[in-house]
């Protein structure tokens, strides 16, 4: 996400950095080359025009002219430009009012907006609220068990509607799936509407029915952003078609330039609010103007990285463990574990990217094998008995030849992850004075 666009714009800054002081010719250069860089990341033509505008009003003051450090003006302008497009604040929805409160998802067909649902309800419950999700897409039988297979995985507290099978009311349907919610106690209901390859006036018209019947809290778009200027016209469609008031960007984890991203709020003036960044129901991130202009920028996102870490490791396996290590009880087993909370947080690349300075080191590292190699570990892990995990010194030669031909790897992989694994364990034997949090620092580090 961005790294074409972020790679761009580095390129200009680089540029400048060597002419010593700015000056209009120099400006006028670069900014024309930051133009460019927006329009191959698909952001909308009219939005890169009025940036590029802002950008050089705000450059060209005779404060910055005179100033001896051009790059950082020009990169500090273009972040907070960045930021402006983008919304500036950091949107939210809007969950206020009597229960249920009512948020309808719309969008085109193929866009994610039935994974984005059962996503939504997943980061709900983590906000301990109970959603009801509400199948409303009577065309697509498939679409129906999609959700309820998707719902069934989001967790306790999060029930799917029976919509029948053979139903083809839409108002029938979702007036009866609110009384279940309220008699359920449910505080939220999550509709999933139909969608279209294409904006169509039989569209329109069944989400108006919909939201006439519902009068939702809040109409939220789900759109495609591997669709880049194509989501925008998407999006105002759908605002002048059945109204929208805020939007989620489903499969930034792919090819997306960034163009959406940068270009929806400005062209719709409504705030995106989350973006969809992987197949996982925990792939929900709020969208956070300020952090995405870092990112591109090249200055990290740490923040988010936090929050990452935060929600991925739990306060009383925390505990746990560091009472283990103390007693020098860390088995394979706990290393196992320790390997599959930090795959919650996202591949080795996506968690250096979000490091100060990281970006570029990333670039040349092979972070592809480095994911490889923890996939590796975790399938020798997974190939040894229970007994072997939780006492690696009864894996002699024969056992580990047998873990090896389980695990697809070689008797030289094996040996050497066990001489890590030893390694690591008088590593944070010593290290156990720390803390959990520092135990758990240090091995996401070392690994």
């Amino acid at each position: 996400m961005f790294d074409s666009l972020s790679d761009k714009l580095d390129g200009v800054f680089r540029r400048i950095r060597g002419t010593g002081k700015i000056t209009e010719a120099n400006i006028e250069e670069a900014l024309r080359d930051v133009r460019l860089a927006l329009l191959e990341a698909d952001v909308q033509v009219e939005v890169a025009k009025t940036f590029i505008a802002k950008v050089k009003d705000r450059a060209m003051d005779q404060a910055v002219l005179r100033s001896l450090t051009p790059e950082q003006h020009l990169i500090k302008i273009v972040g907070e430009e960045l930021v402006a497009i983008m919304g500036g604040a950091t949107g939210t929805l809007d969950l206020s009012g009597e229960g249920p409160v009512v948020l309808m998802l719309v969008g085109l067909q193929g866009s994610g907006k039935t994974t984005t649902t059962a996503k939504l309800a997943k980061h709900l419950i983590a906000q301990g609220r109970r959603p009801y999700l509400v199948p409303l897409d009577l065309s697509r039988p498939a679409a129906i068990e999609q959700l309820k297979t998707l719902g069934a995985q989001v967790g306790e507290g999060c029930v799917v509607h029976d919509t029948p099978a053979d139903s083809n009311d839409v108002v029938a349907v979702v007036t009866a799936a609110m009384a279940a919610a309220k008699a359920g106690f449910h505080d939220t209901v999550l509709v999933d509407t139909a969608g279209r390859l294409a904006i169509d006036a039989t569209l329109m018209s069944e989400l108006a029915r919909i939201r006439d019947t519902v009068r939702p809290q809040q109409t939220i778009l789900v759109a495609d952003a591997m669709t880049g200027q194509d989501a925008v016209a998407v999006a105002t469609g759908f605002r002048d078609g059945v109204g929208i008031d805020g939007i989620i960007l489903s499969k930034m984890e792919g090819d997306a330039r960034g163009g959406a991203a940068l270009s929806l709020h400005a062209t719709t003036n409504k705030p995106v609010l989350f973006t969809g960044t992987g197949e996982k129901l925990e792939d929900l991130e709020v969208f956070h103007p300020d952090r995405v202009a870092n990112r591109i920028l090249g200055m990290g996102d740490m923040m988010s990285l936090i929050e990452k870490a935060e929600s991925a490791f739990d306060e009383k396996e925390a505990a746990r463990l560091e009472e283990k290590l103390k007693k020098n009880e860390f088995t394979l087993e706990d290393f196992r574990d320790q390997l599959r909370t930090m795959k919650k947080m996202g591949s080795v690349g996506d968690l250096m990217s979000m490091i100060p300075g990281m970006k570029k080191m990333a670039k040349k590292a092979d972070l592809a094998g480095a994911d490889g190699h923890l996939k590796k570990i975790e399938a020798i892990i997974d190939s040894m008995t229970n007994q072997e995990r939780h006492n690696h010194l009864i894996l002699n030669g024969s056992r580990r030849k047998r873990i090896a031909k389980g695990s697809g790897t070689r008797v030289s992989d094996v040996n050497r992850f066990l001489k890590q694994y030893n390694q690591t364990r008088k590593m944070m034997k010593s290290l156990s004075k720390g803390g959990a949090r520092g135990l758990l620092a240090q091995l996401g580090g070392g690994r």
